[in-house]
């Protein structure tokens, strides 16, 4: 048993109150709109207060930082962000920091600076090809049918994960968690494969340079 008097209100949550307040919680999921980020260069300290007060409500603790300074400059050393013109940086630099905080979890430098290239090569500052505003939004369009598509299969994983165990004389305290565990699984399970993939995809831009090799 996991009884303590010790254990939290979190922890004290039945899996159906979790569930409850997952689901409130993707509710309040919203981008960044391209409208409320600045059309004039923004310096340093600037940019991690926009991105840290606009990307809030996605952090884990209410202590973790969305950007510092040492991740920005590492995104530029490792080719993720193009340079700051006079350590400044435009609106299209934030654009890309956004795609960017939200691969960075999922996803090592190198894949993302891979699947960049391209994106930062034709369409970064320029004025001839689809600009990166115009990108942006196209992506991000997405998002209530992608989060809707979300919000079911969780749901879904989570039921199936209720029926667990159910022919098992177990105690009450410790059929809940072995159900947790069993939808956390679930869960797990579906972003490992789709990380595989996405890394899959990513491997077969190498393929397209001259003097690449394919991944083993």
């Amino acid at each position: 048993m996991w009884a303590s008097a010790h254990r939290t209100e979190e922890q004290m949550k039945t899996n159906d109150e979790r569930m409850q307040d997952i689901l409130k919680h993707l509710e309040s999921f919203q981008h960044i709109k391209p409208e409320t980020i600045p059309n004039i260069d923004l310096y340093m300290d600037q940019v991690t207060t926009f991105m840290d007060e606009h990307l809030k409500d996605t952090k884990r603790y209410p202590d973790d930082k969305v950007l510092t300074k040492t991740m920005i400059n590492n995104y530029a050393k490792n080719n993720l962000l193009p340079a700051p013109n006079k350590k400044k940086y435009s609106k299209e630099h934030i654009l890309l920091l956004i795609f960017i905080y939200y691969f960075k979890n999922v996803l090592s430098f190198n894949d993302i600076a891979q699947l960049f290239k391209p994106i930062t090569d034709k369409h970064f500052n320029t004025q001839q090809d689809m600009p990166m505003e115009e990108i942006y939004k196209e992506i991000f369009a997405q998002e209530e049918s992608e989060l809707s598509r979300i919000k079911a299969d969780i749901t879904e994983k989570y039921e199936h994960a209720q029926k667990a165990f159910e022919d098992q004389n177990l105690d009450p305290e410790d059929l809940e968690h072995l159900r947790l565990f069993s939808w956390i699984c679930g869960l797990s399970f579906d972003v490992y494969v789709k990380k595989q993939v996405i890394e899959q995809l990513i491997d077969g831009l190498k393929e397209t340079e001259p003097g690449k090799k394919k991944k083993i």
